[in-house]
C-alpha cells in the first residue's frame, strides 16, 4: 500500500527484521482463556531462532562441540492469539558477542491481504558452552557467520 499525497506511510515493524520465519499454532497452544497460553509465545522464539539457524547454516546445530543455551528471555504481550493463527517470528541481532548472541524477536499474526500484526516482541540470549563441560566458548564459525546477517545497526 503506498501512501497518496497528505497521507503518511503505515509503519511496518515486519521490515525491521532481516529474517521471518513460519510457525503455525498447534490445537493445544491454547489454555482453558481460549487463547495461546504466554509460556507457547518462548516456545515459538526458540522454534524459530534453532530452526532458522539449522536451515540457514545447513548444520545440525545439536551435533556442534559448541551449543547454545539460553540465559535470558522476555516477552512483551501486545495481542492474542489463537489457533488456527498463521504466525511469523521476525528475527533480528541486537549483540553479536564472541560467546554470545543477543537476538531481537517479534512474533506477527499473518492477517488478511498478506498484512502481518504485531502480537509480541521478545529477547533471547544464546551463550555458547562446550557441549561436553559446559564451560563457555566462543560461537562456532557456521553459527556466527549466520547470525551476522541478522545485526540490525542500533
Amino acid at each position: 500500500m503506498t501512501a497518496s499525497a497528505g497521507q503518511r506511510a503505515e509503519h511496518n515493524p515486519a521490515a525491521e527484521y532481516p529474517a521471518l520465519w513460519p510457525i503455525a499454532t498447534r490445537w493445544d497452544d491454547n489454555d482453558h482463556y481460549g487463547h495461546v497460553n504466554n509460556v507457547t509465545y518462548y516456545s515459538y522464539f526458540d522454534t524459530a531462532v534453532n530452526a532458522w539457524l539449522m536451515n540457514t547454516t545447513g548444520v545440525d546445530i545439536r551435533t556442534l562441540p559448541a551449543i547454545g543455551v539460553v540465559a535470558e528471555t522476555s516477552c512483551t504481550y501486545r495481542r492474542e492469539l489463537s489457533f488456527p493463527d498463521a504466525l511469523q517470528v521476525g528475527l533480528s541481532v541486537e549483540k553479536l558477542g564472541a560467546r554470545s548472541i543477543v537476538y531481537s524477536l517479534a512474533l506477527f499474526r499473518e492477517g488478511a491481504d498478506d498484512e502481518l500484526e504485531l502480537a509480541a516482541t521478545g529477547r533471547f540470549v544464546h551463550v555458547y558452552v562446550d557441549a561436553v563441560t559446559r564451560k563457555p566458548v566462543a560461537i562456532p564459525t557456521e553459527i556466527e557467520a549466520a547470525a551476522r546477517t541478522l545485526v540490525v545497526p542500533s
